[in-house]
This record gives C-alpha cells, structure tokens and sequence, in this order.
C-alpha cells in the first residue's frame, strides 16, 4: 500500500507533488484535493495532520476538513488531538479551546489525549469555565482512572485559585500518586496554607526528592528555617540525594537561622556533587555566609565564582553594607561598572544602605539621583525608605520630612517608621508624634511603632505618656514582640527568651554571668540602666539589664563550645547599649569573638572591640524592614585575660 501511494505521489507533475504535500492554506488544500480528484490519484495521499492545521482556525474550513478526513483510514480524532497540542503549546492556547468547541459541534468523539491537552490550554489560561466543561467531560467518558488527568485537573484547580474543589477531588480521588500530594502541597503553600500542606507531607505515603525540596522551600518561605533544616537532616537520614533545587532550599533555611556548621557542610556537598558552577547555588551561598557573620567566606565564594549575575553583585555589596564596610561596598560597586554589569534595584538599595551607614549624604544622593537619570531604574518605595533613612540618622530631620510629603508615590510604614527612629535619636518628640499617627493608620497591629514612640517619651520622663501608648496598645489588641536569641551549638538549635528560667542549665547561665559581671566591673562596667524605660528602681532596671535573651545566649555558648571558638547568636530584635557595651567587654576577657545579628545587621565583637568602630547600630523594630541608626560608642581596647572558673569554660 505505501509503496503504491509513493509511486502514485511521483507519478505527479513536480508542481503538483509540492502542492499535494506541502499546501498551507484552505485554498492551497482545496487546489490539491481538486487535482487528485481528476488524475484519479488516491486521497490519502494528503498528509492528514497538515489537512487538520491548515483548517483548524477557520471556522468555515474546518467541517469540509471534517468530511475530508472521513476517507482516510486513521481515526479523526488521533489527528485532531495531534493539532490540539500544537495550538495548546503554542503562544495562542486559546486556539485549542476554540477547536475543541468546533470539534464537539461536529460531534468528533474525544478521547483522554484530547481532554489533556485541552486542559494544558485551559491551564495556561486559567480558564475555570471551559477546565470545569472539560472535568465534566472526562467524567462523563469514565476517564477518572487515568491518573494522569486526574492530576492535571487538580493542578488547574490549584492554579485557578479554587482551594476547596481541589481539596475536594484530591480527597475523592480513587487512587494518588506522589505527584498528586506533590501538586495539592504545592498549591496549599501557595495559598498561605502551610500547616495544611505540612500536615498533607506527614502523611504521604511515599516521598521523593521533589517532595523534600517542596517542603523544605516551603518552611523558609513561611519563616519556618528551623522546620525546613530538621527536614533536609531527616531526608538525609533515609539517603534521599539532594539536587541543586535542594540546596538552594536548605541554604535560604540556614542563611535564616544562621545554622553555620549546616550551611558549610551543605557547600562541601555542592562541591563534590557538582554543584560548585551552579551560579543560583553560588549567589545563595554568599547570602548564607553573609547572614552567618562569615563576611570573609562569601567574598571568598564571590572571586571564586567563573559567572556573576547582577545578583551576585548586589548580594555582596548588600552583604558589605550590613557588615559595616561601607567603603568597600562602594569600591565592589566600582568594580561591577568596570565589568560593564548593569545595576538593578537590589544593587542600589544595598548602595544606599552603606551610605546610610557611614554618614554619606552626598553620595547617597548622587546614587539615589542617578538611579533614574544613569541606569532608568524608577525608585521604588524601599529606596524611598532608605533616603528618608539616610536623612533621619544623620539628624535632618526636616529635610526628611519634607521628602517625604513631595514623594510621588505614597509613603508606607517603613518610609515612617524610619522617620520615627530618628525622631527616637534625636529626641524630636513632635515630628515622632506625627510619624506615629501615620503608622498608626498604615499598620495599627505593629508593635514597633508603639514601642518606639513610648520609649521617646520615656526617654523624655514623660511617665504618663509612655503608659498612654502602652494601654493604647492594649486596647488596640497590639502585643509586644518578645525579645528571643538562638544560639546553634552541635548542630541543635537552643532558644532564649528575656528572663528565660526555663531552660535545663538555667542555674550554670546566671552563675556564668554573674562571674563575668565582677570581671567587667573591674574593667569599669556600669550597668546602662537608662535602655530600661520603666519607671522602677535602679536594682529592678540592673535585673532586667542582666536576664536579655542574648546574655542568656551568649553564657550559654560560653559553657557549652571549646575554648577559642567563635560564639554565633542570633536575635530577633535589636541589641541595646548596654549588651553592645558588655559583649565587647566580654570578647576580652574571654579572648573569644563574639557574632550577633540583628536580622539585617551584625556586630563582630572581638578584642574588646565591635566591628562597626566608632559607630553602634541601633535597630528599630519598624515593620518588616529593620531600620539602623547611628550612636558614638567607644570601644574597649584592653587586652584578653586569662580566666580559670570552677565548672566553666571561659
């Protein structure tokens, strides 16, 4: 039969061979379909699948391509599924939607390929009213045992937004596989419901490594790190391979945590893995490392890297900033010009923050001008913040002020709460008033704000004041952040919180701190009792001074980690004075470095010294960015002592 048709083909006119192959309209068709009906040549000699192309987006076309198709021995329908995946894939799924319609109008029976891709479209779409015609289809046809479908119609679902009917089927289904609780999770924690789709993940059945990524990028994405870490040290327990998905995952979740020891073991994985070119794996390292302490390491990681992306750039110049190295972000920043990389709106707001950080007023608005003017990156509202920032800790507070209200974009809370922090340095209780007021329209369940403006009226001994705001808080149903350190130590995780009794070597911590107390007195330490805005006697100040979470931390690391280790703890709130004061004391009396991180900020504190110099960042707690202000803090510059305490190591 084939070797018929062929010759038949080449028994043509080579015009006419060209046409009856190769026809790319309706019209060329028809012309083929004409010249085979007088030289008497077979039909079938049309290739089927371009008769159903060249038609398919004609509606007027498309029924004589129907009658056409009825002489050639292949079902319709294998033909017509074949155009459905084209038009399904292509940049006009809409196409196949229409075709289908037609196709059902001339009574062409579907099939589950046909219904799959017609659903690929409706996906692409988001098209909840023809993907739900299609699911009544597929039910109708008794094609609920293709599994295949069945997971394609829960993923339009999820993607369309309809929580309750994908829950629905997913509950109904006959039979799942992994991928179907690989879809419902995935479109659980897309929908903020992570507590659903970690409870969906305790139950599977059976687990791969898609599984494990999923949830581990779930738990960082959720502020879960800690729950994402236990994960990835559970799925290498039962041997699952981690792939560079994986690792970028458990790399955010350490980053988060500030779980050091992890984060290196998971780079040596990389490395051996095959992993090490991977430029998203690399970017999150440096993130990792930076958000660790281990700003040495991430440059490291960064002149070690073959291909940099913008991203690159922008993660080490912000990590610079946060670090205190102000002149060398900006001499990075030189550096990235010179290898004709483009800035992006990352890059400059890590640039302003090192301006911020040195007193840069100049530079932060030659950078801030040119943002638009060099580069046509509009700013945004975060570099909005960052300038008022700028402003506020340098002590212009008017001339914050009026850029704010000449903004041309409307200012959030953090563009206010960064005024309010200067207000809170520079003692300016009108302009903090007024911030306040706009916080609290913008935000009222934030308790920074509240926080912030109590602590300038206290600071003001404006008693009244400051307990108007707190019942104000109360009343509002605002409640106070508690203050919480962690500290990592052999791989687990140990949580402080202030005047924290509870933990099992809670008598060794307040013996160990009070020892180092007599020692930092006779090196003249004064408690700063002046960070406690409580109007109670200086004892009752002294005592809250001595139980913040991060002491508690940070004896405890003393008691637990060798001799001559670096001490990393983490906080969720800001340092106060005083501890910034007594940790430099202490890194020189224990000859130990000290690292803490205030979410976006870190002292190094080593030889009696903080690694910002002359200058301590102070952290308000004003919304989801944490804003950094300048206080004079001269550092301790006496050598170590030696030390020999009875049950501890110091």
């Amino acid at each position: 039969m084939q070797i018929s048709m062929s010759s038949s083909l080449h028994s043509l006119p080579s015009p006419a061979q060209t046409l009856v192959s190769n026809f790319n309209s309706p019209f060329e068709l028809k012309q083929a379909h004409a010249h085979l009906i007088k030289t008497n040549t077979p039909l079938s000699l049309l290739p089927p699948s371009r008769i159903a192309s060249v038609c398919a987006l004609s509606p007027a076309d498309i029924s004589y391509a129907h009658r056409l198709l009825t002489h050639f021995p292949q079902p319709q329908t294998v033909v017509w599924n074949s155009c459905l995946k084209t038009l399904a894939e292509s940049d006009s799924p809409l196409d196949a939607i229409l075709l289908f319609r037609r196709l059902r109008e001339l009574d062409v029976v579907p099939d589950s390929f046909t219904c799959a891709f017609v659903l690929k479209a409706c996906t692409a779409l988001l098209d909840d009213k023809t993907g739900k015609i299609i699911h009544g289809v597929i039910e109708k046809l008794g094609f609920q045992w293709n599994l295949v479908l069945q997971n394609m119609i829960l993923n339009f679902y999820g993607l369309c937004g309809e929580m309750s009917t994908a829950r629905l089927m997913f509950d109904k289904m006959p039979q799942r596989d992994v991928v179907s609780w690989n879809v419902m999770i995935t479109h659980l924690v897309k929908s903020g419901d992570f507590e659903g789709a970690y409870g969906l993940f305790s139950c599977m059945p059976e687990r791969n490594l898609r599984s494990w990524t999923m949830m581990i990028s779930a738990c960082v994405h959720s502020g879960k790190p800690r729950e994402g870490v236990e994960l990835f040290m559970e799925m290498e327990k039962i041997g699952v391979q981690a792939n560079e998905v994986t690792v970028v995952a458990v790399l955010s979740a350490c980053a988060d945590l500030g779980a050091l020891e992890l984060g290196k073991r998971v780079h040596e994985y990389s490395k051996r893995s095959g992993f090490g070119r991977n430029v998203r794996v690399l970017n999150t390292l440096i993130d990792m490392y930076v958000k660790c302490g281990c700003l040495e390491e991430a440059r490291m990681v960064f002149e070690e890297m073959e291909e940099r992306t913008v991203v690159s750039w922008s993660a080490m110049i912000q990590g610079l900033a946060i670090h205190g190295q102000a002149q060398e972000a900006l001499r990075v920043f030189s550096m990235m010009l010179e290898m004709g990389m483009m800035p992006n709106e990352v890059t400059f707001i890590g640039l302003l923050h090192a301006c911020s950080h040195m007193g840069l007023i100049d530079e932060g608005r030659r950078f801030f001008s040119g943002m638009t003017r060099d580069y046509g990156i509009v700013p945004e509202i975060e570099h909005y913040g960052c300038m008022v920032d700028l402003y506020s800790r340098a002590g212009l507070l008017q001339e914050a002020h009026e850029f704010i209200m000449n903004m041309p974009i409307k200012p959030n809370g953090v563009v206010w709460g960064a005024l309010l922090g200067g207000c809170k340095v520079h003692r300016n209780i009108e302009l903090a008033e007024e911030a306040t007021r706009h916080l609290a329209r913008l935000d009222p369940l934030n308790d920074g704000y509240y926080i912030v403006l109590s602590n300038i009226y206290a600071e003001a001994e404006r008693w009244e004041d400051a307990v108007r705001v707190r019942k104000l808080m109360k009343n509002r149903g605002v409640k106070k952040t508690p203050g919480c350190s962690s500290i990592m130590v052999d791989g687990v995780i140990h949580e402080f919180g202030a005047g924290d009794d509870s933990h099992s070597q809670a008598t060794e911590i307040f013996d160990m701190w009070e020892k180092l107390v007599d020692y930092m007195k006779i090196r003249g330490y004064k408690p700063d009792t002046s960070v406690v805005l409580l109007d109670v006697e200086e004892k009752e100040k002294e005592k809250f001074l001595y139980r913040h979470s991060e002491k508690l931390a940070l004896c405890f690391g003393l008691i637990n980690t060798p001799p001559g280790s670096v001490i990393r703890i983490m906080k969720n709130l800001r340092v106060c004075e005083d501890c910034h004061a007594a940790f430099k004391l202490i890194s020189s009396i224990v000859n130990r470095e000290i690292v803490v991180r205030d979410r976006n900020r870190f002292h190094c504190f080593k030889d009696g010294a903080c690694s910002c110099q002359d200058y301590c960042l102070v952290y308000l707690e004003t919304g989801n960015v944490l804003k950094e202000w300048l206080l004079v803090s001269k550092p301790h510059h006496s050598g170590p002592l030696e030390l020999s305490m009875a049950g501890s190591r110091l």
